[in-house]
């Protein structure tokens, strides 16, 4: 089946090597690291907000995925570096203020599979969300909906789900081997050691 050309933000056709390549649909293939914000000078540099720990570590994937208005493009990162308190980067193709201005509010993500593998017991955040959650007796607290970190440790938010004790959401530290006594990726569902009256 032929496949209809894509254009770019401003309306140009896209270059034909980027037109043949297929866009994946499945947002369960990539991970969300930031998001661009606005530009940065006038040859086309972008201030990017990392929501990687450090904020820095969003430099560390060559490629990046760009999301706005229902497209997507990949952009390889040319340069980057901080800038005060900001994060700033050279992306492939785009070297005017105006391109620039184009893409700001854009969401950058990356192909789980250039995620580095983790050891054993050590997860990614998004590994984690839709898990189901149940403690030791068996009794279901709901699902990880997100997580968040303070400065002690992260912390699974656990919202109701079809079959859970009640309608409430729960807030479990994730502390391996202290909370968190399984995590079964595989299964989705992970057992902990929690009172469910709390």
């Amino acid at each position: 089946m032929p496949q209809a050309a894509r254009e770019t933000l401003s309306g140009d056709p896209l270059p034909k090597a980027e037109q043949d390549k297929p866009m994946q649909n499945d947002e369960t293939q990539h991970v969300v690291l930031g998001r661009l914000t606005s530009p940065h000078g006038v040859k086309g540099w972008l201030k990017v907000y990392s929501y990687t720990s450090p904020a820095q570590g969003i430099f560390d994937y060559p490629v990046w995925v760009l999301s706005m208005q229902g497209q997507r493009q990949s952009r390889r990162l040319l340069d980057a570096r901080p800038q005060g308190k900001s994060l700033v980067v050279r992306l492939e193709g785009i070297d005017t203020r105006e391109l620039a201005e184009q893409w700001a509010g854009a969401e950058v993500s990356i192909e789980k599979t250039a995620l580095p593998e983790l050891d054993s017991g050590e997860y990614y955040w998004h590994q984690l969300e839709g898990l189901e959650v149940e403690t030791r007796d068996g009794v279901k607290l709901g699902r990880v909906g997100h997580l968040f970190e303070t400065g002690a440790n992260d912390v699974l938010v656990v919202k109701p789900s079809e079959g859970s004790l009640d309608d409430r959401e729960r807030l479990l530290p994730f502390l391996p081997d202290d909370v968190i006594v399984q995590v079964d990726l595989a299964g989705r569902f992970m057992i902990v050691d929690w009172d469910p009256a709390f």
